[in-house]
């Protein structure tokens, strides 16, 4: 079975947001005649690559990552084409893909995947989207670019729609190079007990 890996490398140098905490690593120990092993320390955002946020990133009474439900993070999705969008993606775009219903729904906005600089003009998610995707039944929706929302956003518009419907939010996928159609996602936050967000390593196979 063909498997999808939707992740970017975590590395020194990916793109974060800005004024966010930069990839770091660094060797603690290393392997030698004292030390049979290596082994290194991270320092990094929660938002860093593939990242689930957590309803306590736009809430303060929201639940934080390690406190969330797993099933909207792992079943069948649907992967749509919206490069094409300007700006935001409007939910005429998404509507023809609805039928039938699907519980999760990722949108590829990007032609080619950004993995080396930040580009402040990408494409986010009217709210208007969030909430048909939403009112059809959509437990799930994931981008590939950094946000739902744009990144000027003050009011958080897409996000705020994401907390009405208690759906989940995936960001910063991988999907330009991944045929549209359906498949099983599976991309589990790390069980993180308090933070608003966790990196994800996310998967698509195909549907048996």
């Amino acid at each position: 079975m063909t498997v999808w890996d939707l992740s970017p490398p975590i590395r020194p140098g990916i793109p974060v947001w800005p004024g966010d905490t930069p990839y770091d690593e660094a060797r603690t120990w290393h392997l030698d005649e004292t030390c049979p092993v290596n082994v290194a320390r991270i320092t990094m955002s929660t938002h860093t690559g593939s990242h689930a946020d957590a309803p306590l990133h736009y809430d303060p009474a929201g639940a934080p990552i390690g406190g969330v439900s797993l099933a909207p993070y792992i079943g069948p999705c649907r992967l749509i084409d919206a490069t094409e969008a300007e700006g935001v993606v409007p939910p005429e775009m998404v509507r023809p893909f609805l039928d039938p219903p699907i519980e999760r729904m990722l949108l590829r906005t990007m032609r080619h995947s950004v993995a080396d600089r930040w580009d402040e003009n990408f494409t986010a998610v009217a709210p208007e989207t969030i909430e048909l995707i939403a009112e059809s039944g959509g437990l799930l929706v994931g981008i590939d670019s950094p946000s739902i929302d744009p990144q000027n956003s003050k009011s958080l518009d897409a996000h705020n729609m994401v907390r009405r419907h208690r759906m989940a939010i995936l960001e910063g996928l991988v999907l330009a190079d991944i045929p549209t159609g359906d498949y099983e996602l599976i991309a589990l936050p790390l069980k993180l007990a308090n933070a608003d967000a966790a990196p994800v390593r996310a998967i698509l196979r195909g549907l048996r």
